[in-house]
């Protein structure tokens, strides 16, 4: 890009002195105003004269010394600086510049709002420096991009709020439908559903049927909510065919392993044809869609899902199988733990867009440690940041109990947010891929509904 035409668009970017003038007006005639600014930052200034006024101010009132025209004349002039703002004489026009200090805040989101676009068209060359650039794969491409990107977004601040304040946002929240949905697991549900919101994190060791429980758990959100939205599954390891064997399996109770020998020498009989005829037909008028690539990314994801909700309206569920195998770009001295608890953090924020919420239940391995005993949080790959990102964490845990020859699965909830912790045992009935509920003895034991 010629360096030409960028330094003329920096010279007609948005740059509006007028608002700059009254924010730091404002502030002389009332320092109380620099509380209502506190989400501008010193860079959104377009002059270097208006930042370093507004530096001197917030310097003097971190020191309890009052915010006026001679205190900040006298800081300047002390730091040899009063030259660059000009003089006093434009402090003083500066003051005059507004008759009220009212309006600070709306002056204040007009510099920002300025900023952030003269930022974008300052950060153009390194953009377009990204492109002569070698990076191995797409993603890593992306992720230097994100990088240069990041520069111009805003600190945010957070404003604290009184209960009076707040009071008809509660009562509205209290009187509204409480966002859950069943899951399909009567025993679970009737104990605590699942929340919109949730990063909901379903861990295990190889063999234990997670993702045969998470694919039920799919067909109970997509069959047991009337007005449920999309459910997306991500499969990484499994084609799509894969997975609708097992799904198919579960429903038309057809044997696995012949399922996915396609009925074996003698084929399937006219019963299970028809089951795996019912089971699809079934299935199909669901809102249930399967992704099968490997390496999938949290970009990926997040775009996916605006696509289906422009298209479908809403999605409610998003199965992801799972985490140690998504496509993780590391950026530059990061840590694998760090770039993990990049990707937690977001699919959290992803499941918690306001007006947009949905469950996304994210699949993830166990250190070898757990087959010596029960799984901790400790157990999770990358657990720090698992633990603290997820609302809800359970272990699927074979301690070696059997019921004649099927496993016999703990289902052990380690954290849940606004639920709290609780267990459950499933047999896990492999050969049609389906976990059933082992129901609870008045006493607190389990037995089989067999």
């Amino acid at each position: 890009m010629d360096q030409l035409y960028l330094d003329s668009m920096l010279e007609t970017a948005p740059e509006n002195l007028a608002p700059e003038q009254s924010v730091l007006g404002a502030v002389f005639l009332d320092s109380n105003c620099l509380d209502e600014i506190d989400h501008l930052e010193d860079r959104d200034f377009s002059l270097p004269a208006h930042e370093l006024i507004i530096k001197s101010m917030r310097y003097l009132r971190e020191r309890d010394i009052a915010v006026d025209i001679m205190t900040v004349t006298a800081h300047l002039e002390k730091r040899g600086r009063l030259g660059e703002v000009g003089s006093v004489m434009y402090l003083s026009e500066l003051a005059g510049s507004v008759p009220t200090a009212s309006n600070v805040k709306h002056y204040a989101d007009i510099v920002r709002s300025k900023a952030h676009r003269r930022r974008l068209i300052q950060i153009c060359p390194k953009l377009v420096d990204l492109t002569t650039q070698d990076f191995e794969t797409d993603e890593d491409f992306f992720c230097a991009v994100d990088e240069v990107v990041s520069e111009i977004r805003p600190k945010t601040v957070s404003k604290m709020k009184s209960f009076a304040e707040t009071r008809k946002a509660y009562f509205d929240h209290l009187r509204s439908k409480v966002a859950k949905i069943l899951s399909g697991f009567k025993g679970y549900d009737d104990w605590a559903q699942l929340w919109l919101g949730w990063l909901y994190v379903l861990a295990g060791r190889p063999s234990v049927g997670k993702t045969a429980k998470a694919l039920q758990m799919a067909y109970g959100i997509a069959s047991s909510n009337p007005d449920v939205g999309c459910v997306l599954i991500y499969s990484q390891e499994m084609d799509e065919n894969e997975v609708k064997d097992r799904m198919v399996s579960n429903i038309a109770e057809v044997n696995y392993v012949k399922l996915i020998n396609k009925g074996g020498e003698n084929g399937f009989t006219e019963r299970e044809e028809l089951a795996i005829e019912t089971a699809y037909a079934k299935v199909e008028k669901l809102k249930l869609y399967i992704q099968d690539s490997t390496g999938v990314s949290i970009d990926e994801i997040e775009s996916t899902k605006r696509i289906m909700e422009k298209e479908f309206g809403k999605v409610s569920a998003i199965v992801i199988d799972y985490l140690q195998i998504m496509n993780i770009n590391r950026m530059k001295n990061e840590t694998e733990a760090a770039a993990i608890g990049r990707v937690t953090r977001r699919l959290k924020n992803l499941a918690n867009k306001k007006n947009r919420k949905c469950v996304v239940i994210l699949l993830s391995q166990l250190d070898r440690a757990v087959d010596n005993e029960e799984p901790k949080m400790k157990h999770l790959k990358g657990s720090g940041s698992i633990e603290q990102d997820a609302d809800v964490v359970e272990f699927l845990y074979h301690d070696g109990e059997m019921d004649g020859n099927v496993k016999v699965i703990q289902s052990i909830y380690a954290k849940g947010r606004n639920v709290g912790l609780n267990r459950f045992k499933y047999r896990f009935e492999w050969w049609l891929q389906r976990f059933v509920e082992v129901t609870k003895k008045a006493g607190g034991s389990n037995v089989s509904p067999d």
